[in-house]
């Protein structure tokens, strides 16, 4: 970013000054002369005006290319105070449009060329990727939706193609849609992920310009002045975006356009790959609806009650008029900021974020060597050196060679935790380096930490100990170094109060994103609610050979043994996910029982008796005490 796109953005449109008239610009017919001192003091409209009288015809006609427009303080009133006075009307307002531009004029905020992507399936099309990678691929022909929490209980977030044919829309409730579409299968949003999707997207769609930002949840935003000729053009540029998107398994419409407005507004209302030229810009958002103008929804449907349905129709509006009813509304409330924002009267510029910071370091060798293991120690040490000092952790590790006859081989390895310790991260490599084809010798060596976190510095022990599970994440690196990644898994803790769902085994490399299981930990049982060591997953059921009313059975069939009930301790009652499961989930009564032999079992009763959600109440086995 110039320094001029990181001014902050001011609440009135830039006024270009005045074109200096040179003696090569006036005729010898009408000689240039110097405005009086007294027409300083005079209001600005009417000084021009003098101004023009007595400089001619040409020299009007100069100044008249770089008049500014007529702001909301006061729209024309220069001229209406110009013809009360009974003064002749300026020569500069039968001037063509075309008259060309003073040297000194600014550059135009119309110049820049702004990209906007809209991806309108972003969150199922992740969904689905990631779905594939993991082996669960879902038949084309099986509608799909993703929700989310609504304040009146799940809402559709996401649909594939199959369930939009169905009838079912996004922002409706599930309840609605099953009943629509029974065959519906409904999955939770991970608005989180999609949102760190997006934002490596970002960082990789810096490939084409270097200026790319976030739009919103489904949207990317690129500043691609003076990029598009180094790949043959603007179209050539949106056609190679789009092939390589769709590689990606991404749908995606682009827009160019001088603004960033108006490619929001084209990439999602234009048509294919639409390019607009900065002379053909009001002409070609007059038409477009006024939620093009990235309002929210009240104040669209204000407009839209007015009979401005239009940009066109926004923009014939006076300005005054706007400015009194929309002084002090948000930008997202104020549609004069947002047309300002879509014409370039108003700076817009494209915030980019910083590139993550890159850590690697190399190692050139005078001569080629056939094995990079000696090299790679102090290779180690330089690399957890520069990130202690930038207070990073290294997560995972790239280790690459260059052969002297061109070749290139890699070699990577993944930690559970941010670490920078040398000789743990140099230990990773033990029997893999095996793996990389010498052939005649390589000559440089390079070890890069491709994936980094912040990582403080903190000591848990007086004794310089550790004591925060160091131990286990570094056995565990040793394991995946080895094994892979993908054979280890752990137990995490979820947000969950029925007990199969309070745990669940995830991949033992925990993505830098997830949150450590004592973070999403619940909150503590009381010291009467004992749980189990032991859990089964799922729930085994028992035949029940008689029960106490209201109470745990005096004897049940676990397994081909018949169990008599000694003790018992409860119920403790569990109420069903209702925002999970379907409307016909019923309650439980826990109870801790112990029989004849002295073995102790959590038992549970599902439903009751009465309760108009199924049958019989039936009985479970949950798990067993030590």
């Amino acid at each position: 970013m110039t320094g001029k796109d990181k001014l902050p953005v001011l609440a009135t449109p830039p006024q270009t000054p005045a074109v200096q008239e040179t003696p090569a610009t006036t005729p010898a017919t009408a000689p240039a002369t110097t405005p009086a001192a007294g027409a300083a003091t005079l209001p600005a409209t009417i000084a021009r005006h003098e101004d023009e009288t007595k400089a001619g015809r040409a020299g009007a006609a100069a100044r008249a290319v770089a008049r500014p427009e007529p702001t909301p303080e006061s729209p024309s009133q220069g001229q209406s105070q110009g013809q009360s006075q009974g003064q002749p009307q300026s020569p500069s307002q039968s001037q063509p449009q075309s008259q060309p531009q003073g040297p000194a004029q600014d550059r135009d905020a119309t110049a820049r060329r702004i990209l906007a992507l809209h991806f309108p399936h972003f969150a199922i099309e992740r969904w689905l990727r990631d779905a594939t990678r993991r082996g669960e691929a879902l038949p084309d022909d099986l509608p799909l939706a993703l929700a989310t929490d609504g304040p009146h209980g799940p809402v559709i977030h996401a649909v594939n193609r199959t369930a939009a044919q169905a009838g079912v829309q996004p922002g409706a409730r599930v309840v609605d849609m099953r009943a629509l579409c029974p065959g519906l299968r409904v999955e939770h949003a991970d608005t989180g992920a999609d949102r760190a999707a997006l934002d490596r997207l970002m960082l990789w769609m810096r490939r084409w310009c270097p200026w790319s930002a976030c739009d919103g949840a489904a949207g990317l935003v690129l500043d691609s002045s003076g990029a598009a000729h180094l790949w043959g053009g603007e179209a050539a540029m949106l056609r190679d975006i789009e092939g390589r998107l769709a590689v990606l398994g991404l749908t995606a419409r682009s827009a160019i356009a001088p603004t960033h407005g108006a490619a929001w507004a084209l990439a999602r209302m234009g048509g294919l790959r639409e390019i607009c030229a900065p002379e053909a810009l009001a002409a070609r958002i007059a038409p477009l609806p006024v939620r093009a103008l990235r309002l929210d929804a009240d104040t669209v449907l204000m407009l839209q009650r007015l009979g401005l349905k239009t940009v066109g129709d926004l923009a014939a509006v006076p300005r005054i008029s706007l400015a009194r009813r929309f002084s002090r509304a948000a930008l997202a409330q104020n549609p004069l900021l947002r047309l300002d924002q879509m014409t370039g009267r108003l700076a817009e510029p494209v915030n980019s974020p910083d590139d993550p910071p890159r850590f690697a370091v190399q190692s050139r060798l005078a001569e080629p060597v056939q094995d990079p293991t000696p090299h790679l120690p102090a290779l180690c040490t330089t690399l957890c050196e520069t990130l202690a000092v930038a207070g990073f952790g290294a997560r995972r590790i790239t280790l690459t060679v260059y052969r002297s006859d061109g070749e290139v081989s890699q070699v990577s390895a993944a930690t559970s935790q941010p670490t920078r310790d040398a000789a743990h991260l140099c230990r990773l490599f033990d029997g893999r380096i095996e793996r990389i084809d010498p052939g005649f010798g390589f000559d440089l060596i390079t070890l890069a930490a491709s994936v980094a976190e912040t990582l403080a510095t903190r000591q848990t022990r007086l004794d310089t100990a550790s004591d925060d599970g160091t131990g286990i994440a570094r056995m565990m690196d040793r394991f995946g170094a080895r094994f892979g990644t993908q054979a280890l898994r752990a137990p995490t803790l979820q947000d969950s109060h029925i007990p199969e769902r309070r745990e669940a085994w995830t991949a033992a490399m925990m993505a830098s994103g997830a949150q450590a299981p004592e973070a999403t930990a619940t909150r503590p049982l009381p010291a009467r609610h004992v749980r189990p060591l032991r859990l089964f997953s799922p729930p085994e059921e028992v035949r029940v050979i008689y029960a106490v009313p209201e109470g745990p059975p005096a004897q049940f069939v676990w397994r081909r043994v018949t169990h008599r009930v000694t003790r018992f301790a409860g119920p403790e009652r569990i109420a069903p996910e209702w925002w999970r499961v379907p409307p016909g989930a019923r309650l439980r009564d826990y109870y801790r029982i112990e029989d004849q032999t002295g073995q102790r079992y959590w038992i549970f009763r599902e439903g009751v008796d009465g309760d108009g959600r199924g049958a019989h109440p039936r009985w479970f086995v949950q798990g067993a005490f030590a």
